[in-house]
């Protein structure tokens, strides 16, 4: 299924008043966090929260999410159930961290279709899930085809630094390393969910008080193909709100040369020239990725 997910903020599914403000913002997606956000001694009570959040809030932005904890925790079964029997069709995505193995993913769907069928529901729950260990991005093409309900991967740096053994001050960025020291494990998990015909998302930049960058890393991503970035604090919403929408001159020319081409493909023409610019089937290709995402974002 496609939704904008330009921007998808992290919230703490332990925090009535974060649930509250995500709800009313301006992100595309919001997630209730019950893995990382909220400690050991908050997430069995945080479900319930969430569940309150999800069914009684009055919600702005389009998508709401759940990120459960992992599947190797004695909490991600029952993280699942008690989420999805309490919220039912108000429960958009499910996130699935540390996804190490398709098998993890075909577990968690078994499950949900066992949820969905004894529920009654009629709305199928999806699913996003985070590579974010080196097993992870070895085993990605299998992981990204492992499920239908299966919508995007997401890049998590902060644990797959810890996976590959990178230094700890390296997370966001290295001074010794020339580049995106991420740049291989961003692109071989955009490439795995291209063709697997799902999106790609960039994962959190921790660095709330340097917005320049996370600007950056965004524009890294999205230069790649991704089609979103996490935001871990409501600051980091518009940025990656700007950074992943087409502007509107670019949409313009988009439709323009669109339009031309269709009219010459229409009189056996297999490329034209437009305004000095040449257009053919692989610059329509990307005028579409462009025009798909004004659709959605509603310019």
């Amino acid at each position: 299924m496609r939704r904008l997910r330009r921007s998808e903020l992290s919230t703490p599914g332990s925090s009535e008043k974060m649930m509250a403000k995500a709800a009313a913002g301006e992100a595309d997606y919001v997630f209730l966090d019950l893995e990382d956000a909220v400690a050991p001694n908050k997430k069995v009570p945080a479900r319930a929260k969430i569940v309150h959040a999800l069914t009684r809030l009055d919600w702005k932005p389009s998508t709401r999410a759940v990120r459960i904890n992992s599947l190797e925790s004695p909490y991600a079964h029952r993280d699942i159930i008690e989420i999805v029997e309490g919220a039912r069709e108000a429960l958009d995505v499910i996130i699935v961290p540390k996804v190490k193995q398709p098998r993890d993913v075909w577990w968690v769907d078994v499950l949900l279709s066992q949820l969905e069928q004894s529920l009654g529901m009629t709305k199928r729950i999806g699913l996003e899930v985070l590579i974010e260990e080196v097993e992870g991005l070895v085993h990605v093409e299998e992981i990204a085809t492992a499920s239908p309900r299966l919508e995007a991967l997401i890049f998590g740096p902060g644990d797959f630094a810890g996976s590959q053994g990178v230094p700890a001050q390296a997370i966001g960025e290295s001074p010794h390393y020339p580049g995106d020291i991420w740049h291989y494990a961003r692109n071989k998990i955009i490439v795995a969910a291209r063709a697997a015909g799902i999106e790609a998302i960039d994962g959190p930049y921790a660095a709330i008080s340097n917005p320049e960058g996370y600007r950056r890393e965004a524009l890294w991503a999205a230069s790649l193909g991704y089609q979103g970035k996490w935001a871990i604090h409501p600051s980091q919403v518009v940025p990656a709100n700007e950074v992943f929408s087409p502007s509107p001159e670019e949409v313009e020319r988009a439709r323009k040369l669109a339009k031309a081409y269709a009219e010459a493909e229409a009189q056996g023409l297999g490329a034209i020239t437009l305004a000095g610019e040449m257009v053919d089937a692989a610059s329509v290709r990307l005028l579409r990725n462009v025009l798909v995402k004004a659709e959605l974002i509603g310019l």
